[in-house]
């Protein structure tokens, strides 16, 4: 699988299946190497990406994250297969633990320790057994990871990690962890806003959805910001974890990863126009060039 340089990150919640699958192929069609879709409580990631899948010819699909909680090892590992094999090996499964207050709040399950829960699925998933028609290669796999424990983690048991509302210091910080040889797909929320306080207001509400949320705010800490900095958002908060500016200054913050030892940058435009959840295709185009 070539993921590419470059990739997208985005919700598709807000779309009818039919604008899914366009904006797909529009995406596709601008060059970029792989659409990455998460899982919250909208749609289901499995079937989406069959959607996505065949609706495009070269786009690889990756979750960015599916939550381990919601779905059987085995069963994870029979949608894995069952879609690459459909896509002919254009298919990334990302998995990750979530957060507590998602799991256990919104869901009612029960939260284990993030890494001894993880390597126990990933265990479980590569003792299961798939019956049906294999795809060529077998599938990767990659997990959000953001401690040095999870990251380590990715590079024993996966294809690599899957870091998520981190920075360029961090990329560098996982590439070290996980040595030369695992995937590190990292996701960068891109901005394309010159005026800085214009640009720093519009990424306060993204930041929001996330900012208590105790595994971002743990790996925040670790990556040299306060509590301070992450209860107010402050201007360090945002200039640290966001790309903002020209589509140079962007295109800068997507070298620093690559540079710092990401394989693939996966881009999540926020819209200047501070309309939610839809996609800028201005910002994907003045970054593909």
């Amino acid at each position: 699988m070539d993921l590419g340089k470059l990739g997208v990150w985005y919700f598709f919640d807000g779309l009818s299946s039919d604008q899914s699958a366009a904006a797909a192929v529009r995406i596709e069609e601008m060059g970029y190497g792989t659409l990455w879709i998460p899982e919250t409580v909208g749609k289901n990631p499995v079937a989406l990406s069959a959607w996505l899948l065949a609706n495009t010819q070269r786009l690889n699909v990756a979750t960015g994250i599916m939550n381990i909680y919601h779905r059987e090892p085995g069963v994870t590992l029979a949608a894995q297969n069952t879609l690459a094999e459909q896509s002919s090996g254009r298919f990334l499964l990302g998995i990750g633990v979530s957060h507590k207050p998602l799991v256990e709040g919104v869901r009612g399950l029960n939260y284990g320790p993030p890494v001894a829960t993880m390597r126990h699925y990933l265990e479980k998933m590569a003792a299961s057994p798939y019956t049906g028609f294999a795809p060529v290669d077998a599938p990767p796999t990659v997990i959000a990871a953001l401690g040095p424990k999870m990251l380590a983690l990715a590079a024993e048991k996966c294809t690599g990690a899957h870091p998520y509302f981190s920075s360029p210091e961090h990329t560098r910080m996982a590439r070290e962890v996980m040595g030369p040889d695992a995937w590190l797909c990292v996701e960068q929320k891109v901005i394309l806003e010159n005026e800085p306080t214009k640009a720093r207001e519009l990424a306060r509400p993204v930041s929001r959805i996330y900012h208590q949320l105790p595994n971002y705010r743990n790996n925040w800490l670790r990556m040299g910001l306060t509590d301070t900095d992450i209860d107010s958002l402050s201007d360090r908060f945002i200039d640290t974890t966001f790309a903002w500016g020209s589509s140079l200054a962007i295109k800068d913050r997507i070298q620093a990863h690559l540079d710092a030892g990401a394989d693939h940058v996966c881009l999540q435009p926020v819209n200047p126009s501070g309309q939610f959840g839809e996609l800028h295709w201005q910002t994907l185009e003045a970054l593909i060039t």
